[in-house]
């Protein structure tokens, strides 16, 4: 059994090492295994360093290095994500946000273009492993983390099922995906985050 275990996981790694990623070459690899329902279950998660955002403003850049980031990518990845650039404190800031894996945490970090220095806001935060979810053929886990800029027309798609549906908001929120689950909205007014109402799925 423990041989099959080891075939497995290395079966996963080949295929995902030679997935169709943008900058592969610079894709790095964390596996390991965790017992789920008493059986020992392969991971993968892949990870992108700093370096290969260079439209990060530098500040930002030096802020995750030090921090030791590295950019965790969902097992669906083909290109570069998990860093966003939007107007999420008022229409037309230029702000960024980007999950941080470091030390085995992922963090969601919000970077405001008023801030000083490259002073950051940790919206989320959970362990690298409590983010992972079966896929493919082989249920080997892969994480599952992913956000992304939400447009105030497409927030306002989202709440469609909504009655009465809220006004259209005046600048981005930060769509925080959990792969094939739910999708919430953060949105930035008055000097707090808060979720948006969205439908019952």
């Amino acid at each position: 059994m423990k041989l099959l275990s080891q075939f497995v996981l290395c079966m996963a790694l080949f295929a995902v090492l030679n997935a169709p990623f943008a900058i592969g070459q610079n894709l790095l690899t964390t596996e390991g295994l965790i017992a789920i329902d008493g059986k020992s279950t392969p991971y993968l998660i892949r990870h992108l360093p700093v370096s290969s955002f260079p439209e990060l403003p530098a500040p930002i850049q030096a802020a995750l290095n030090l921090r030791g980031c590295l950019i965790p990518q969902t097992y669906q990845a083909h290109r570069p994500e998990n860093v966003v650039h939007a107007s999420l404190e008022s229409a037309g800031s230029s702000d960024w946000a980007v999950l941080c894996s470091a030390k085995g945490v992922v963090s969601l970090l919000v970077f405001f273009s008023g801030s000083v220095g490259a002073d950051s806001l940790v919206l989320a935060s959970a362990q690298e492993t409590e983010r992972l979810e079966a896929h493919g053929a082989d249920n080997v886990l892969g994480f599952n983390w992913g956000i992304d800029k939400a447009t105030p027309a497409q927030v306002h798609e989202a709440q469609a099922g909504l009655t009465p549906r809220p006004l259209l908001i005046d600048h981005d929120a930060l769509a925080d995906e959990t792969i094939d689950q739910r999708t919430v909205y953060h949105f930035y007014a008055k000097g707090a985050w808060r979720l948006l109402e969205m439908p019952v799925p």
